[in-house]
């Protein structure tokens, strides 16, 4: 279902399209890839120049590379556009800083330590904390969702709908469902 249209005119200023994927190597490890930019109808001025209309003010990239257990084994960003050239793209060898991480554990907090604030890119870096969500997405399907493993499947209790007291984990999940407390205890 769409959105709803606008109740008043409106002029588009500002655009910015992400893109995710994941890809199963053939050595048994997994890519996952984010690119971003960020583009405006209309001349842009800032301070270190004019970006004509259409041009991008942020083009950026970033590739981990992943194990089954999802243990960052490489990393490498690439800033093709950004408002200050030479400066802001100097930080892209820095996103090497991801390797070591477990995207399960800690990722996005360790991301903040490693390259929050000054110590990274504040768009780069805000386009790295969605690969978790890409790395779960790509190996979908590898296990069935449901497949007892003997552990509590990563899925549940990571939002409302699976929560293990809700009814689709009654349903699809029954050994992990938990009746809701009634407070009565």
């Amino acid at each position: 279902m769409p959105l709803p249209l606008p109740s008043t005119l409106r002029t588009l200023t500002h655009s910015r399209r992400v893109s995710l994927a994941g890809y199963r190597r053939a050595d048994g490890l997994w890519d996952v890839e984010a690119h971003m930019t960020d583009v405006k109808p209309h001349d842009y001025w800032l301070s270190s120049g004019t970006l004509p209309a259409g041009t991008p003010v942020h083009d950026m990239l970033v590739r981990i590379t992943i194990d089954r257990q999802f243990n960052v084994v490489a990393a490498e960003a690439v800033i093709d556009g950004a408002p200050y050239d030479g400066h802001c793209s100097s930080i892209a060898p820095d996103y090497a800083k991801l390797v070591g991480l477990n995207l399960m554990h800690g990722f996005r907090k360790a991301l903040r330590e490693r390259l929050g604030g000054t110590l990274g890119c504040s768009h780069m870096s805000e386009l790295v904390a969605q690969l978790p969500t890409i790395a779960l997405q790509t190996f979908a399907g590898e296990v069935r969702d449901n497949e007892d493993r003997g552990h509590k499947p990563f899925q549940l209790d990571r939002c409302r709908a699976l929560e293990t007291h809700g009814e689709a984990v009654r349903r699809y999940y029954p050994r992990w469902y938990r009746a809701a407390r009634t407070g009565a205890e």
